[in-house]
């Protein structure tokens, strides 16, 4: 497993983390592994955050944890394969 950083060992730290209230959400806590640094956390919460349905992506890069806020039921399977997408495993709810 390589690490997310840029060659020159920087990381990219900015993420835009809006929070937007909306009724009938859904906050479901995943367990993810691989993730080091705030590119990590932006990395994820772009791929996770582009899918329908989702509202928010909350990464907590210490815990290993993921929290996506949904309308509605969240869709495992895809919200997995985002994270995949993004270079990193989902291992199950947290």
């Amino acid at each position: 497993m390589g690490s997310c950083c840029t060659p020159d060992g920087s990381c990219s730290t900015d993420a835009g983390e809006a929070a937007t209230a909306v009724a009938d959400t859904t906050a479901t806590v995943y367990a993810v592994s691989g993730m080091t640094c705030g590119h990590c956390r932006t990395a994820i919460t772009t791929s996770v955050s582009a899918l329908d349905g989702v509202v928010s992506v909350d990464v907590d890069i210490a815990g290993g944890l993921m929290t996506v806020t949904t309308g509605g039921a969240p869709d495992d399977a895809a919200i997995a394969a985002a994270v995949d997408d993004a270079g990193y495993d989902l291992t199950g709810r947290a």
